[in-house]
């Protein structure tokens, strides 16, 4: 019988799991603005203790909704904010969240001119400044930048590479390297951000683990 080896692990992991949670909200993640405040409320959404999918439906909900750029959200009631987050699923912190996201919107606006790309500006290159910049939006805390990050880096290049320690907690769950450097030669030209994506599905859940893991040893 072959030996399951790490990088057949890995192949697997991207093959199942190698998708972006923006991608999955229907986000087209460019450096213009509108992306960039999208994936920003996604990033939001996510850190909150609730189901990722959950959380990714609520995104496509706001989005639908017409709340795609931080004027219209801002513009947007409270309790359309509410609906919409209603709609797809997100009831547990639906009123907290519909006020952070209005509140969110207008740091957004009058901070930055609705440009996300004006704060990666300010940070000069320190993912750490980034994080912290990140942090001041209401509801943002440390999880939520790190989401950020890790979906950034793919059109942050100075980002990059971007793991987390969420990221690695999945890689030591699947017997991948969890060190960054050892986890990256094994990842070759893989998009970080792809990558960390899908080791963060696996901390989220032993099951998706276990699958993996099942498929690479067939």
């Amino acid at each position: 019988m072959a030996t399951t080896t790490r990088q057949d692990v890995l192949g697997t992991l991207i093959d199942t799991c190698g998708r972006t949670y923006a991608d999955e909200a229907g986000i087209r993640l460019k450096d213009t603005p509108q992306p960039l405040y999208q994936l920003l409320v996604l990033s939001l959404l996510l850190s909150a203790r609730i189901r990722a999918g959950v959380a990714v439906a609520a995104a496509k909900e706001l989005s639908e909704a017409g709340m795609r750029d931080p004027k219209r959200m801002a513009r947007a009631t409270w309790q359309q904010r509410v609906d919409a987050l209603g709609r797809g699923g997100y009831r547990r912190y639906d009123e907290r969240t519909a006020t952070q996201l209005g509140e969110v919107a207008e740091q957004v606006d009058q901070e930055y001119g609705g440009d996300l790309r004006r704060l990666h500006e300010r940070a000069a290159g320190d993912t750490g400044a980034l994080s912290e910049l990140l942090q001041e939006f209401p509801g943002m805390g440390p999880g939520g930048a790190s989401i950020f990050l890790r979906e950034v880096q793919s059109v942050w290049p100075d980002v990059a590479p971007y793991l987390d320690g969420k990221a690695l907690q999945g890689a030591e769950r699947l017997g991948l390297p969890d060190s960054p450097g050892p986890l990256l030669r094994l990842a070759g030209d893989t998009d970080t951000a792809v990558l960390a994506a899908a080791l963060v599905r696996v901390a989220l859940d032993k099951g998706v683990a276990e699958d993996v893991q099942e498929a690479a040893a067939h």
